[in-house]
């Protein structure tokens, strides 16, 4: 185990684990510290939550040697259909419109976690400090101090170049650092399961809204169908408390037909819903990536591919700024990162949060807009086009891991 390092991680969740991987090539020390032991089956990260892939996120998975791990475990996308219950609006996207096998794909947490966590015992110049946690984080001008705590009988003290915060939206460094987040409470959360309809999904993708909330079922392996379902915080425990008859009776209630009765249900989990930001993403000799620095509301499932993108960029600021011979924990260098993905986390968590408020509103000349923008999106080709390419995470300005290119050499 080392003490000084060019890089340390605090996090090492899917998006900590994922700037380790996309900056293994590069000559870098790095050091992850995670509170919970890598492992599959303790890790919070890693649980039975499905996440929906981008064709952004393929590709940099792909660029990263990861793909070829989870293709056979992931359930691609082909459609997604968009609809309200009540209402005769509705909108679809088709990946053969848009020229890709795939408008994306679902994959299982704890696979994306066991793919991550094969890899990183092998990478040359990375210490895994797991189980450890942050007492404390000093920036000094020229590096970073923090002391990190392997056990209640020994701390130890590191210093870094660079300290990335990729510590989930409860975020202890942003805590210490005193970066400021603004916080939204959605009064709900979304109770996610698995079930078995009657009729095959053909790798169709539905978000379904409803007075009561969306209702999102993608689909995955032996046609079953992965569930998020809305629920206001005073109607979680009844929703939790049903049994599987009446649960499955509550979901067709909402999600209607298209599938046929539902069969079966998995077990069932909730989450509380809220939208996170952080004030600020970088500061000299900081950076905040993935949930520390943004935590949207599930629908249309931009979440984790936020993340990730945060990922490629940030690699690819910190290559380009060692092969110029540039110090990476220079608030210019971290400035370039932040500005580079202002625009992309604006309008992604605008588009979530919008989407939510708008089809819970619940007045007549809202409603008749919402059923008349559905008819007019689905009818519209350029705009239907530059929405996918925006859920796709293919968008703006692409870093190379974003192409499916590497990471130029290091210096």
């Amino acid at each position: 185990m080392h003490t000084d390092y060019d890089i340390l991680i605090i996090g090492g969740g899917m998006v900590g684990a994922s700037l380790v991987c996309a900056l293994a090539d590069q000559d870098l020390r790095i050091g992850l510290v995670e509170v919970t032991p890598l492992s599959v089956s303790t890790h919070p990260s890693y649980d039975d939550r499905t996440i929906a892939l981008a064709q952004g996120a393929k590709r940099i998975f792909q660029t990263l040697g990861l793909w070829d791990t989870l293709e056979s475990t992931v359930t691609p996308i082909q459609q997604i259909h968009i609809s309200e219950q009540g209402h005769f609006g509705f909108a679809h996207l088709d990946s053969r419109d848009e020229g890709v096998d795939a408008l994306g794909y679902v994959a299982e947490a704890r696979l994306i976690g066991a793919a991550l966590l094969t890899k990183l015992p092998t990478l040359q110049g990375v210490d895994l400090l797991c189980p450890a946690w942050l007492e404390q984080v000093v920036i000094e001008p020229e590096r970073v101090h923090a002391t990190v705590r392997l056990n209640p009988d020994r701390a130890i003290e590191l210093h870094a170049k660079l300290l990335v915060a990729a510590d989930g939206a409860q975020s202890l460094v942003r805590e210490q650092l005193g970066i400021a987040a603004w916080r939204w409470e959605y009064g709900q959360q979304a109770v996610i399961a698995n079930v078995t309809p009657t009729l095959p999904h053909n790798h169709v993708a539905y978000e379904r809204f409803t007075a009561a909330g969306p209702v999102a079922l993608l689909p995955i392996s032996d046609q079953r169908c992965a569930v998020v379902c809305t629920v206001n915080d005073s109607e979680v425990s009844a929703a939790m408390a049903l049994d599987d008859a009446g649960f499955l009776a509550l979901l067709q209630e909402r999600f209607g037909e298209r599938l046929g009765p539902f069969l079966r249900v998995g077990r069932r989990q909730a989450y509380p819903l809220f939208l996170l930001k952080a004030r600020e993403h970088a500061r000299a000799r900081v950076a905040v990536i993935g949930n520390a620095a943004h935590t949207l509301h599930p629908i249309a499932g931009q979440g984790f591919n936020l993340g990730i993108r945060d990922v490629a960029t940030l690699a690819e600021v910190i290559t380009y700024a060692r092969c110029a011979g540039e110090d990476i924990g220079d608030l210019r260098v971290l400035n370039r990162y932040a500005d580079w993905r202002r625009w992309d986390q604006r309008q992604t968590m605008a588009f979530t949060d919008l989407l939510n408020r708008v089809f819970a509103n619940p007045l007549g000349p809202v409603r008749v807009a919402r059923t008349l923008g559905l008819l007019a999106f689905d009818l519209c080709p350029p705009i239907k086009r530059q929405f996918a390419r925006q859920t796709m995470g293919l968008h703006g300005r692409l870093p190379r891991l974003t192409r499916g290119l590497p990471l130029i050499a290091s210096a």
